[in-house]
C-alpha cells in the first residue's frame, strides 16, 4: 500500500443487504427502500474496492503469515452512508511500534486509518484498525 492511496466505495443497496443477513443484523433500517449501512459494513471497501496493487501490509513489509488482527474502530461523524453513496476512501498509515513479547522477540503493530468522505468531500465515517506481526519463532538448534 502506498500511504495516502484513494479508491472509491459505492454503497450499493444489494450488498448492504446481503451484509446484513450474513452478519444477521435484523434492524430494518438496513433493509428499507432507502438503507443505512451497518456500521462494520465499511470493512467491505478494503476487501472489495480497495486496489490489489495497494495491498497494505506491503508497506509495513509485515511476514502475512505471522500477521494478527488487534483491533478495529470505527467512527461515525453524522448519520450513516445510505445506499446510492459513493464514498471516497482514503487510506493511510497512522504508526508503527515494536513491543517486547513475553515468550522474547519484537512483535511491531500498525494502525491503519481509513477515511471515508462524501460526494461533497466532508469526512463521513473514520476506520482505525490495528494489526500486529507476531514475533519470529526461536531458530531451531541444530
Amino acid at each position: 500500500m502506498v500511504p495516502g492511496v484513494s479508491y472509491e466505495l459505492p454503497v450499493e443497496y444489494g450488498k448492504i443487504r446481503e451484509f446484513a443477513v450474513a452478519t444477521q443484523a435484523t434492524d430494518e433500517a438496513y433493509r428499507s427502500t432507502n438503507p443505512v449501512i451497518p456500521p462494520t459494513f465499511l470493512t467491505t471497501g478494503r476487501l472489495v474496492w480497495e486496489p490489489p496493487e495497494e495491498n497494505r501490509t506491503d508497506a509495513l513489509d509485515f511476514d502475512l503469515r505471522r500477521i494478527l488482527h488487534g483491533e478495529e474502530e470505527f467512527v461515525f461523524h453524522g448519520s450513516l452512508p445510505r445506499a446510492g453513496q459513493t464514498l471516497t476512501v482514503t487510506t493511510r498509515i497512522d504508526a508503527t511500534w515494536e513491543k517486547r513479547g513475553r515468550r522474547g522477540g519484537a512483535m511491531r503493530f500498525a494502525r491503519i486509518v481509513n477515511e471515508f468522505r462524501d460526494e461533497h468531500g466532508a469526512l463521513v465515517a473514520e476506520q482505525f484498525t490495528t494489526v500486529l506481526e507476531t514475533a519470529r519463532p526461536p531458530e531451531e538448534s541444530a
